[in-house]
């Protein structure tokens, strides 16, 4: 199964995304800060990235724009998520897709696949 690399600050959402990822059968890497991204990325190599726009560290748009610049992750689906409606922004930076939290979880495997597939 494709590895996800779950981007977020908070716990209990990384805790809960995790688990029932890795129920569908995804390997799963966390990555808590955006400073942690790009060095923990290049260790895993995600098959696609679940971040949040809203880090404690800095902004998810700068982590998607690094992450846009390196050779390794230039085509590497990235979705982007929010309580705020900020699609417009993460679409121009590079995302792959935007969803706005709260999102069903359930309906995670089937995107993947989706933007995965090309």
């Amino acid at each position: 199964m494709p590895k996800v690399m779950i981007v977020d600050d908070d716990r209990n959402t990384v805790k809960l995304l995790q688990t029932l990822l890795e129920l569908d059968g995804f390997d799963v890497v966390v990555a808590g800060r955006g400073g942690d991204v790009i060095p923990a990325a290049e260790q895993a190599i995600p098959d696609i990235f679940l971040m949040d726009y809203h880090l404690s560290d800095m902004d998810g748009v700068d982590v998607l724009r690094e992450l846009r610049a390196h050779s390794r992750f230039a085509n590497t689906p990235i979705i982007m998520t929010s309580g705020l409606d900020v699609s417009d922004e993460v679409m121009e930076a590079g995302a792959s897709t935007f969803l706005v939290k709260p999102f069903e979880p359930g309906d995670l495997p089937a995107l993947f696949s989706r933007l995965l597939a090309g």
